[in-house]
């Protein structure tokens, strides 16, 4: 190339000044916007020998009449606390509904509250998007983390008392999240709310519940009902691509790899076993946790649930029993 005579631009500190600017407005931004809808809650109940059972996390107004989002395992087994907002007024909140398998919960201020914040849809994420955490980790009010989407359409499972449950679904991310943060915003970079932060002991992971059209779902049950009646299959599973062998022979572009089997489970009777490939259940394709959430509601509970996977390259046909979740 001919030498114009003039060196080669290289970036300055002035320029990576500008890019952490640009950065940090977003995040402040996003913050202002959000942390006025989250609240810090603490539930509340009395044993009957004298000592209180006490959770405590997060909770985000979603409606204009004070009802609020936060995580199943924040509200389990009580039924009343008090929600704290960052402009200081609070209020006393009674437990609307939960839902162990999504880790949702609702609980209703019984005082005015903030306006709503606005629901996004998490099905619009992509791994690397940037996302704002909004919550009280550790009892610190109104704070905030940000960091990017690590991953989508994963199934966790945890350990509630002497229970094994897995949460279908999560938005992984690397914004830190602590105790507290259980129940608070998971936001994008307009403000929307994409999910409801999770942070469950022991996994160190930054986990988030997504809102979407199935916990759309999920919530309108829980106030319809005060819970959602599930079916169960008890499997952990992660989206994976197909090679090009399994996508001529398939037609599908991606499945769910099974990671782990639950013991005694719908799946594990099935003859499920760790590293199948989930092509199709009920007949129809999954390519991700949410996928095959959506087929198991109360309709399938009790009722044959045909599986194809795929297994040492073979095609496999399974059948399922699915059988009604537990509501602890």
């Amino acid at each position: 190339m001919p030498d114009d005579g003039r060196d080669a631009e290289l970036p300055t500190e002035q320029d990576d000044d500008a890019a952490l600017d640009a950065y940090s407005q977003i995040v402040i931004r996003v913050a202002d916007s959000v942390t006025p809808h989250v609240a810090a809650i603490e539930m509340t109940s009395a044993r009957r020998n004298g000592q209180l059972r006490v959770g405590s996390g997060s909770a985000v107004v979603f409606t204009g009449d004070g009802y609020m989002l936060t995580n199943a395992h924040v509200v389990a087994g009580i039924q009343s606390g008090r929600a704290v907002f960052a402009n200081g007024k609070q209020t006393d909140v009674e437990l609307v509904g939960a839902d162990p398998l999504s880790d949702l919960a609702v609980v209703r201020g019984l005082k005015p509250t903030p306006p709503p914040a606005i629901l996004g849809n998490a099905d619009s994420l992509r791994v690397g998007q940037l996302v704002i955490a909004v919550g009280n980790p550790l009892g610190l009010a109104g704070s905030v983390t940000a960091g990017v989407v690590s991953g989508l359409g994963r199934s966790i499972p945890v350990r509630a008392g002497e229970h094994r449950r897995v949460i279908e679904d999560v938005i992984q991310t690397d914004a830190a999240l602590n105790p507290g943060n259980s129940g608070g915003a998971l936001a994008d970079t307009r403000g929307r709310i994409v999910g409801i932060n999770t942070a469950i002991a022991g996994l160190g992971l930054g986990l988030a519940v997504p809102i979407n059209r199935t916990t759309q779902r999920i919530i309108a049950s829980l106030l319809k009902d005060g819970r959602v009646r599930r079916a169960y299959l008890g499997l952990v599973s992660t989206p994976i691509p197909l090679d090009a062998s399994a996508v001529v022979r398939t037609g599908q572009k991606e499945g769910l790899r099974v990671v782990e089997v639950i013991a005694g489970s719908p799946a594990e009777l099935s003859g499920l076993q760790p590293g199948d490939l989930v092509l199709r259940a009920q007949g129809r394709a999954v390519s991700s946790a949410e996928s095959l959430q959506k087929l198991l509601f109360a309709e399938a509970i009790g009722e044959p649930f045909p599986l194809t996977v795929l297994r040492d390259g073979k095609t496999v046909q399974l059948m399922a029993v699915p059988s009604e979740m537990s509501q602890q």
